[in-house]
């Protein structure tokens, strides 16, 4: 299975992240993408201060825009976030969509540990309080898309290790895990707790990260990556707005989980 990553820039205003999504989508439509995967907070990147004011409410227009990549190109979307209004609480969620070629929903997972971080940059503290903004959702959630079995994360959620355990258990051969890493904590972790997680539990993982500075307060490290079950880079985007491929070839699998047997 042919899958791609979209590695972009995202600002405040979802039109422009919606129409350099749709180019690289007409790529992927070229290159016979089956699947692509975005990253976290795609649709609207807020300044941490407080929540996008373009909030997903239900099945408004701003779930209608993203259902509508999908559908319009004939591409599953996969992974990415964007900010959501719980209809129960009127709380503020970091909701991942996944919807299939069609359009068809095939459900949501909310961000369940919530990110804070004090770090240096450039000589400056960076003081960054994903609760300020988010509340933290608390069911893992299983999506089945063609021979993918997604076990669904974002960002933070890749330092919980346990977590994708019990993916593992619950059957999942691809994690995925959509991310805004910031450029310190990415320069020191990402690559390797991506590739960890890869290893440690023998599946496919597909990364999919913001890239650039998105305003006064956030810059995000990119270097999206595909990683096959043995560890291996597939695919690594690096810097850059850009669409990254690779295929998927799920025997690898039961080949890495003969070849060293962790689980009995």
């Amino acid at each position: 299975m042919k899958v791609g990553i979209i590695q972009i820039t995202s600002l405040l205003n979802p039109v422009e992240n919606l129409d350099k999504i749709r180019g690289f989508l007409a790529e992927a439509k070229l290159q016979q993408c089956e699947a692509i995967f975005l990253p976290e907070v795609f649709y609207s990147m807020s300044d941490g201060h407080g929540a996008t004011p373009y909030l997903v409410d239900g099945k408004d227009e701003h779930y209608c825009a993203i259902q509508k990549l999908a559908s319009d190109y004939g591409i599953a979307i996969l992974g990415g976030t964007a900010a959501t209004k719980d209809p129960e609480s009127d709380k503020v969620l970091n909701r991942n969509y996944n919807f299939s070629a069609d359009g068809s929903d095939l459900g949501f997972y909310d961000k369940i540990n919530i990110f804070s971080c004090d770090v240096e940059r450039d000589g400056k503290r960076v003081v960054l309080d994903e609760g300020k903004v988010y509340s933290a959702g608390s069911k893992m959630k299983l999506i089945k898309y063609g021979p993918m079995t997604i076990g669904v994360s974002i960002c933070f959620d890749i330092r919980y290790p346990e977590m994708y355990r019990e993916y593992l258990r619950m059957g999942a051969n691809v994690l995925s895990i959509s991310a805004a890493f910031t450029v310190p904590t990415g320069k020191a972790h990402w690559e390797t707790l991506v590739c960890a997680r890869a290893i440690e539990n023998q599946c496919f993982v597909i990364a999919p990260g913001q890239w650039g500075t998105h305003n006064d307060k956030i810059q995000t490290f990119g270097h999206s990556m595909i990683v096959d079950p043995w560890g291996r880079v597939l695919a690594n985007a690096e810097e850059g707005e850009k669409l990254i491929t690779a295929e998927l070839d799920f025997s690898q699998i039961e080949f890495v989980r003969k070849s060293i047997v962790l689980f009995k």
